[in-house]
């Protein structure tokens, strides 16, 4: 992930900026304890546009675990002021953090295209989605729901109530530089708790943003910390910090298990939300045009680059070269370029490791015996493509669910047409992976949508829509590898962020031995 990021030394800023015809760029820092502060390391990194190499963003700190420190013993300091903040006026700030996004949305909206290379209207979505959170989520300040139950006793009440979990380490992912953040960061917060974030090293941008825009709602020093920098140092300082109860990840699977065993090894909370593998499947009796349409969206939206992409397409037999001429046709049509540009369907990728992740992968369709490569497969690199990480929107046809390309997550603009012979079949299919996170189905059939919303073991689950677009008002997280069981978004986010207390008051004025009294009574 960090081929795209020059690091660069304290020292030699001058040297950068007389060896290239560019303006020396803006330098970022830290946010700890209330201040904007420089990496104990004295060292930056670049952050590239993907569209155009020759694009630096900004120079962020190239941070160490000395930073990360220093952010934990904020978080500490800040903790106990906040969580004894009624909860009611934690969610006043948050609200006023979701004015502040929306005045600030076009803007945070150019700045993530830059950054991470998606088009406007796509990076637009990605800052709605957080300001969609943050007034969702800061509505749970007045309720916060805990539940009362009737006692055993006579003379007794019972209830039980949330309370912070202490202080959370949040790592987010590069894909969705502000909505995956607001997932975390606000519920973190309306909950009680203190936070240090790590952003991935391509997209530190539009976290910083969101940082910025909690330091201008009021939100206290220490609250919320920003710590820049790569994941084997940055990353794994937070994930091993003692002080830390709380880690919240979202990326690869195999990051996903270096970060789980890290906090098994120190009993540490672990929410985890990694890889995807998602089909869409296409009925006989289908809207042909509309699957098409849904297909097109969620396997090269975000250039593919979406743990919900879909990445394979199950089609029933009777209507299988019907779609993949279409979906073909469809594929060749669209635009490929700087997403800043408003004709542009479909972006770059995020950096040279994933071309040559995609591209490899395209190889091994390319290899697969049985496979077609129906159109696309090449990076794009001749003019306004030269200084891009460009990759044409790819379709293969023709597979087996059993090829590579049909089991293992390619994260680019990459798709696989699948044959299936009936309903169960396609069912079968769908299931055949080691991931769970979203799968949906186009049919006319209710019977069949039921039997499909049934039998697919996916977290989420569309009907003649696409895998992709999830709302915040509902839970967000996937089945077997995709994750370990926890659910961002909607009110069961609140259960990561917090932890029951069980409370029983008993006002009998004598000692009540619950099941044992009610033991000896029975005798």
């Amino acid at each position: 992930m960090a081929q795209a990021k020059k690091a660069v030394s304290k020292t030699s800023k001058k040297q950068v900026s007389r060896s290239a015809p560019r303006a020396i760029p803006k330098t970022f820092q830290n946010y700890i304890g209330g201040k904007w502060i420089p990496s104990e390391s004295g060292e930056m990194f670049e952050n590239i546009n993907p569209a155009n190499t020759g694009d630096v963003i900004g120079r962020f700190p190239l941070s160490t675990s000395e930073d990360i420190n220093a952010a934990v013993n904020a978080a500490q300091e800040a903790f106990d002021r906040w969580r004894k903040t009624p909860a009611p006026k934690r969610a006043e700030l948050l609200f006023r953090l979701g004015e502040i996004l929306i005045r600030n949305k076009d803007q945070y909206t150019a700045d993530m295209t830059r950054e991470m290379g998606k088009v406007l209207k796509e990076a637009g979505g990605d800052v709605q989605e957080a300001i969609d959170c943050t007034y969702y989520t800061a509505g749970e300040g007045r309720r916060l729901h805990g539940y009362t139950a009737p006692a055993e006793m006579r003379d007794k009440f019972a209830m039980c109530v949330r309370q912070p979990v202490g202080l959370c380490g949040l790592i987010t992912p590069w894909n969705f530089p502000m909505a995956i953040p607001s997932w975390k960061l606000i519920p973190a917060l309306v909950c009680g708790n203190t936070v240090v974030i790590k952003p991935a090293e391509d997209t530190p941008l539009s976290s910083y943003n969101l940082v910025k825009a909690c330091e201008e709602a009021g939100i206290p020093p220490g609250v919320v910390n920003l710590v820049t920098g790569f994941g084997e140092t940055v990353g794994a300082a937070l994930t091993n910090h003692p002080a830390l109860r709380l880690i919240s990840f979202t990326g690869s699977t195999d990051t996903g298990r270096i970060v789980a065993s890290a906090c098994a090894e120190r009993n540490a909370i672990c929410s985890l939300e990694m890889g995807g593998k998602n089909a869409i499947i296409i009925m006989d009796d289908a809207d042909i045009d509309l699957a098409i349409e849904g297909a097109i969206w969620g396997a090269f939206g975000t250039s593919g680059q979406r743990c919900t992409a879909s990445s394979r397409l199950v089609v029933h037999k009777k209507v299988y070269r019907q779609f993949v001429s279409k979906m073909v046709e469809h594929t060749k049509a669209l635009r490929v370029g700087n997403g800043a540009d408003p004709r542009v369907d479909v972006g770059p990728v995020i950096n040279a490791d994933a071309v040559d992740k995609v591209i490899g992968y395209i190889d091994i369709g390319r290899n697969e015996d049985g496979a077609t490569l129906s159109c696309g497969g090449k990076r794009l690199t001749r003019g306004d493509y030269a200084n891009g990480f460009f990759i044409e929107p790819t379709v293969f046809s023709d597979a087996t669910p059993d090829m590579r390309i049909s089991q293992e997550e390619i994260f680019g603009p990459v798709t696989t047409i699948i044959p299936a012979n009936s309903i169960e079949d396609a069912i079968q299919i769908a299931n055949g992976v080691r991931y769970g996170l979203s799968a949906a189905i186009y049919t006319q059939n209710v019977n069949r949508a039921f039997q499909a919303m049934n039998e697919l073991y996916t977290g989420i689950f569309y009907v003649n829509a696409s895998t992709i677009g999830a709302e915040v008002h509902l839970p967000f997280g996937g089945t077997k590898a995709t994750g370990n069981g926890h659910r961002e978004a909607g009110t069961q986010v609140l259960d990561i962020f917090s932890e029951w207390k069980s409370v029983y008051v008993d006002f009998s004025g004598k000692l009540q031995r619950a099941q044992i009294d009610q033991l000896e009574s029975a005798q």
